[in-house]
C-alpha cells in the first residue's frame, strides 16, 4: 500500500459516510485528515500507529484506520460501510458530476441502486420531482453513464502495462520453452486497451491453457475459447483476454498478423496485394522483417502500424530513428509544493538531476487556480524565482528553468500581466477550468493564447481525461497551424490519463515543422516516470529527437528560451 492507495481509501470511506448521512463534523474530520495526508512526504505504510497520529489532523482514530490498512488492505469502518451499501449504488459513487449527497437522495427517496435504474428514471422524468436534480444535472448525469457504460472493461495502456509484464514474465518461468509476446494494440503502444493479446507458440499447450484457467486474476469463458485460442476477463476490470496459440514455425507471422491494424495490415503494397496476403503466402519466416522484404518495406516499428503516415517512403526516411527515452535531456511541465505538487522545489530537482538528466523546468500553477489548485499569485512567483536562484548555484550545473503553467482564461488571455510573463524563462498555455465550449469558441481560446508572444508551449491541447471526460472540442488542424506561424511548441502530456496531443495529429504537426515536448505533467517526483508513456505515443506519431524540444542539451535550450524571450519582449514593447 503506497500514499495513493491509503488516502483513496480514505477518500472513498469519507464519501460512503456522505452516502449514509454521518454527521458533518466526522466528515469534515476524515477531509481535513486526507488534505494533510495528501501533502506529507513521509511513506505512510512504514508509519506505525503513533507515528501517523502526529501528523497534523490525523488524529487517533483515522491513524488506526491507516495502521489497519497497512496491515489487512482495508479497515473495519469501510468494510461496515461497504456491506451496508448495495454494489450499484457504491457503483454511482465512480459517476463523475454527481456528489455521495444527491446519490443519497436518488437512493432514498427513489430507490435506486443502480447506473442502469438511474438512466430509466431520468428517461421517465422522475428526477424532476427531486429539489436539485434540474434538467441540466440530468443531462450532465445521462452523459456521465452513457461515457461509463462506453468505456466498460477498457484500460488505459499504463494499467494494462504491469499486468501485461507480470503476466508474460510468470508464463516464462513456468514454461522455459515458451515464445510469447503481447501483440495488438497493446504492442501498438496504444493509449487505451480494448483486449489484452498474446501470441504463444509451446509445447505445452494444453498445460498453458490450464495453468491460465487457474489464474485468479482471470475468469476463463469456455464457451468464447477454441482449439488454438484461450479467452477470458480480467476479473478486477472485465478487461478482455485473449492468448493465440501457434506453432513455433508459425510465430513470428502470426505476431505481425495480430500486431498491425486493420489499415495496416490490409494495405496493398505489392503486385495488388496487402501485407495479409503476403503474410499469409509467405513459407517460415524467422522475424518480422521477413513479411515486410517480401513488400520491399524496410521494417516498420509496431507503434507505427496504423494505417497512417508508414506506407510514405519520404516520412519514413525523415524519421528513421524515432525517439527513445535517452534522447530526453530535461524535465519540462512539472509543480512543487508551491501550487499543488507533493514534493518540493529542492527535491524535485535533486530528483530530477539524480535521473540523469541536465535541466528541470518547474512550472507550477498561475494565480487563477489558486483555489482548486494553490496558483501562484505574483509575490509566489517572486518567491520561487528568488529560490531557483538560489538552487541553480547549488545545484550546477544542473540547471532549474524558471516556467509556469499560466491558465488560458475565457478569452484567450494570459493569467499574468507581460511585466510577469517577463520574469519566466517560458511558459505552458493549458486551460483548466470553463471547459464546456463548442469546437468555435474552445479554438479561438486556444489560438488567442498561441498568438501571446510569451507562450512557449500550449499544454495538454483538448483537456481530456482518458476514460474519465471527454476533452473540450478543438479544430487541431487550424491551431497547428497557428503554432506553426507562431513559433509555439506542442506538449505531448506524458500522464497516462492525458497522452494529450493526441498521437493522431503529430504526424500533421511535424509536417507543418512544428516541435513537440514530451512533458510528465508530474506533480510528484514519481510522475517523471511518466516521460516513458509521452515517448510512446511520440513514437507512434513518427516523432524523431530533432524534432523535440527536451531533447535539446541544457545548452541549447537555454538559448531557444533566451530567443524566445527576446522576441516576446521586443513584440510587448
Amino acid at each position: 500500500m503506497d500514499n495513493k492507495n491509503i488516502i483513496r481509501l480514505l477518500k472513498h470511506t469519507c464519501s460512503l459516510m456522505e452516502l449514509h448521512g454521518e454527521n458533518d463534523f466526522k466528515i469534515k474530520s476524515y477531509n481535513n485528515a486526507i488534505f494533510n495526508l495528501e501533502r506529507e512526504k513521509g511513506d505512510l505504510s512504514a508509519m506505525t500507529a503513533t507515528e501517523l497520529a502526529k501528523i497534523n489532523g490525523v488524529g487517533k482514530s483515522i491513524a488506526t484506520a491507516i495502521d489497519e490498512i497497512n496491515q489487512t488492505g482495508s479497515f473495519a469502518n469501510l468494510d461496515k460501510y461497504l456491506q451496508e451499501t448495495p454494489p450499484g449504488v457504491i457503483e454511482l459513487l465512480s459517476l463523475k458530476g454527481i456528489g455521495a449527497k444527491k446519490i443519497r437522495q436518488l437512493w432514498k427517496d427513489l430507490d435506486i441502486e443502480s447506473s442502469e435504474a438511474l438512466l430509466q428514471a431520468i428517461d421517465e422524468g422522475k428526477l424532476a420531482k427531486l429539489k436539485g436534480f434540474g434538467e441540466k444535472t440530468q443531462n450532465n448525469l445521462k452523459e456521465a453513464i452513457l461515457f461509463k457504460q462506453k468505456h466498460s472493461g477498457k484500460l488505459l495502456y499504463a494499467e494494462a502495462e504491469p499486468f501485461v509484464n507480470a503476466l508474460k514474465e510468470s508464463i516464462k518461468q513456468q514454461f522455459p520453452d515458451v515464445q510469447i509476446s503481447e501483440s495488438g494494440a497493446f504492442r501498438r503502444k496504444t493509449e487505451i486497451i480494448e483486449e489484452i493479446l498474446f501470441v504463444v507458440a509451446s509445447e505445452q499447450e494444453a498445460q498453458i491453457k490450464a495453468y491460465l484457467s487457474s489464474i485468479e486474476a482471470l475468469e476463463y469463458s469456455q464457451k468464447q475459447s477454441g482449439p488454438f485460442t484461450w479467452r477470458g476477463v480480467l476479473t478486477e476490470t472485465d478487461t478482455p483476454v485473449r492468448f493465440r496459440f501457434t506453432s513455433k514455425n508459425s510465430f513470428y507471422r502470426d505476431l505481425f498478423i495480430t500486431t498491425g491494424s486493420q489499415a495496416h495490415i490490409y494495405r496493398e503494397v505489392k503486385e495488388q496485394k496487402c501485407l495479409l496476403d503476403l503474410a499469409r503466402e509467405a513459407g517460415q519466416v524467422t522475424s518480422e522483417e521477413d513479411i515486410y522484404q517480401l513488400a520491399d518495406l524496410k521494417f516498420i516499428a509496431p507503434e507505427l502500424r496504423e494505417g497512417q503516415f508508414e506506407f510514405d517512403s519520404a516520412k519514413m526516411e525523415q524519421r528513421a530513428n524515432l525517439i527513445e527515452m535517452d534522447d530526453l535531456k530535461g524535465i519540462l511541465h512539472n509543480h512543487c509544493t508551491y501550487s499543488d505538487g507533493k514534493h518540493s522545489l529542492e527535491e524535485m530537482a535533486t530528483y530530477c538531476k539524480e535521473l540523469g538528466y541536465e535541466y528541470l523546468g518547474i512550472t507550477d500553477h498561475s494565480k487563477s487556480s489558486f483555489y482548486y489548485a494553490n496558483g501562484l499569485y505574483e509575490n509566489k512567483v517572486k518567491e520561487q524565482q528568488a529560490e531557483i536562484d538560489e538552487l541553480n548555484k547549488k545545484l550546477a550545473p544542473f540547471r532549474i528553468f524558471k516556467g509556469i503553467e499560466c491558465d488560458i482564461l475565457p478569452d484567450g488571455s494570459l493569467d499574468y500581466d507581460n511585466d510577469t510573463l517577463a520574469s519566466f524563462d517560458f511558459i505552458v498555455a493549458s486551460i483548466h477550468s470553463a471547459m464546456s465550449m463548442d469546437v468555435e469558441k474552445a479554438t479561438l481560446r486556444v489560438l488567442k493564447a498561441v498568438e501571446n508572444p510569451f507562450t512557449t508551449i500550449l499544454g495538454h491541447m483538448t483537456g481530456r481525461l482518458l476514460l474519465q471526460r471527454d476533452g473540450y472540442p478543438v479544430d487541431h488542424k487550424t491551431i497547428i497551424d497557428a503554432c506553426a506561424k507562431n513559433n509555439v511548441v506542442i506538449e505531448i502530456n506524458s500522464h497516462p490519463r492525458r497522452l494529450d496531443i493526441d498521437w493522431r495529429w503529430i504526424d500533421y504537426a511535424l509536417s507543418q515543422g512544428v516541435k513537440l515536448s514530451i512533458n510528465p505533467d508530474a506533480h510528484a517526483k514519481e510522475g517523471y516516470h511518466d516521460m516513458i508513456y509521452g515517448v510512446h505515443i511520440g513514437r507512434k506519431g513518427g516523432l524523431t529527437k530533432e524534432m523535440n524540444l527536451n531533447s535539446m542539451s541544457l545548452e541549447e535550450i537555454n538559448k531557444y528560451f533566451e530567443s524566445r524571450k527576446e522576441k516576446a519582449l521586443n513584440m510587448a514593447v
